[in-house]
């Protein structure tokens, strides 16, 4: 969905990767999310609802940073992020279920100096949606169900996504990019 939407706003693609943080006992159920450059953030009513210490959150938290590490290096291929300093970014989910990934997101490109994050979805509960405009400038969304049980019921196909598919659409844009800069 990025890949389209940066194409139709002549726009540069980038990934912003973040990674959900299960709660150890039930992975499923995320208890925050991290991002990269450090970003975390935490559900504390999940954290202290159900007792998680500090140090099952940092255990989880350093297997997740190594997956997101990886994947961020696998998905750029050597090239450097996007720079959004003084620009708006797009913030782009294929849907949003709790928020944290999406809030880590929005953070992220905060911490990059974007001038104005917009975040746009598909699908999300409304409660959701109004806990996220205070991180994002303008939120998008599409559809907003009172009663949303699986993001993946909103589509007839939600076939995850492969690396492998995502560093295409990576390279692609950047190509494009070249071409438009005459390079």
């Amino acid at each position: 969905m990025a890949a389209e939407i940066a194409e139709v706003l002549d726009a540069p693609l980038d990934v912003i990767v973040v990674r959900k943080l299960g709660v150890p006992s039930q992975p499923e159920l995320g208890m925050g999310a991290i991002g990269e450059d450090g970003v975390r953030v935490l559900n504390e009513s999940v954290v202290r609802n159900l007792g998680i210490r500090p140090e099952d959150i940092d255990a989880v938290e350093d297997r997740e940073r190594a997956e997101l590490e990886r994947r961020a290096r696998t998905y750029r291929q050597g090239r450097s992020m996007v720079g959004l300093r003084g620009r708006t970014a797009v913030v782009v989910d294929d849907g949003i279920a709790t928020g944290g990934t999406a809030r880590a997101a929005l953070q992220v490109a905060r911490a990059h100096g974007a001038r104005r994050v917009v975040l746009a979805a598909p699908v999300a509960p409304p409660e959701t949606i109004a806990r996220l405009g205070q991180d994002a400038d303008e939120v998008v969304c599409l559809e907003t169900p009172a009663a949303m049980m699986a993001i993946g019921g909103w589509y007839r196909d939600f076939t995850q996504t492969t690396d492998t598919e995502v560093i295409r659409l990576l390279e692609d844009a950047a190509e494009r990019a070249r071409r438009l800069e005459g390079g």
